[in-house]
């Protein structure tokens, strides 16, 4: 069995079960609630607080309606992204469908890159298709919206959250729990948060993808080429270290 048929495969299970309607509705929902969020919250703020916040909250502009689109993806979506896969490859175990594909003389390298890509073309898509949707909706509160922050935050997020599959997936293939493997990718994400306290560790390496979005999406200049190097090459190293735990445990 070939990685083509395994990707196919993956894609087709992804189509029929619940996997295609969570994480694109989040996305979806996201998109559609934010920028209405950040166009009336200080209103409401005003009305609620009446003098007290008064004339203290700015008037909001579309940076607030891409800070809500940004925080829901590092919050919502990537804890939802992370709990999603924890089951990627021991789910399958546990169900025995793994067992009876790898029986047969085919890569488990296969088995293990087919996850890997189909989740990517299953979260690439669906947040292109929020972040077309969050645009659409910005520029009917806010008609100035440009494009291009809202793209480099969403490609910035899109890079971090990639990191968080190939960990999760690595989770998954040394662990035969589901939630063993999703606090796994839990586990790291907030260590990267932590250790982004650390300067250095903000400038040369992921840490510095954890927040970026936020300030691309303000359009704010902020310098990730190494974080975006060392992460890209860290997806890197983990995807293949998740082949390599695979191939040497026990079906």
């Amino acid at each position: 069995m070939s990685f083509r048929a395994f990707l196919s495969k993956d894609l087709r299970e992804i189509l029929r079960t619940w996997r295609i309607f969570v994480l694109p509705g989040i996305l979806l929902f996201s998109a559609v609630t934010g920028p209405p969020t950040a166009a009336y919250t200080a209103e409401l703020l005003a009305t609620l607080g009446g003098d007290i916040f008064a004339g203290v909250m700015p008037d909001p502009t579309w940076v607030d309606s891409y800070a809500q689109w940004t925080k829901n993806l590092s919050q919502i979506v990537g804890f939802a992204l992370i709990i999603m896969l924890g089951s990627a490859i021991s789910g399958e175990k546990r169900a025995g469908t793994a067992i009876m594909v790898l029986t047969k003389p085919v890569s488990r390298a296969g088995f293990v890159l087919s996850k890997f890509v189909s989740t990517a073309i299953l979260l690439i898509g669906a947040t292109l298709v929020g972040m077309l949707a969050t645009w659409g909706v910005t520029l009917i509160w806010f008609p100035d919206a440009p494009f291009g922050p809202l793209l480099a935050a969403t490609a910035a997020w899109l890079l971090f959250a990639l990191l968080l599959v190939a960990v999760v997936l690595l989770g998954s293939a040394a662990v035969d729990s589901g939630a063993g493997a999703a606090g796994i990718g839990l586990g790291f994400f907030f260590l990267l948060m932590l250790s982004g306290i650390w300067g250095p560790m903000l400038r040369w390496t992921p840490a510095g993808m954890v927040n970026a979005p936020v300030a691309l999406g303000a359009d704010v200049a902020v310098d990730i080429l190494w974080p975006a190097l060392t992460t890209a090459f860290l997806i890197v190293a983990l995807v293949w270290a998740a082949v390599k735990v695979f191939e040497r445990r026990e079906l």
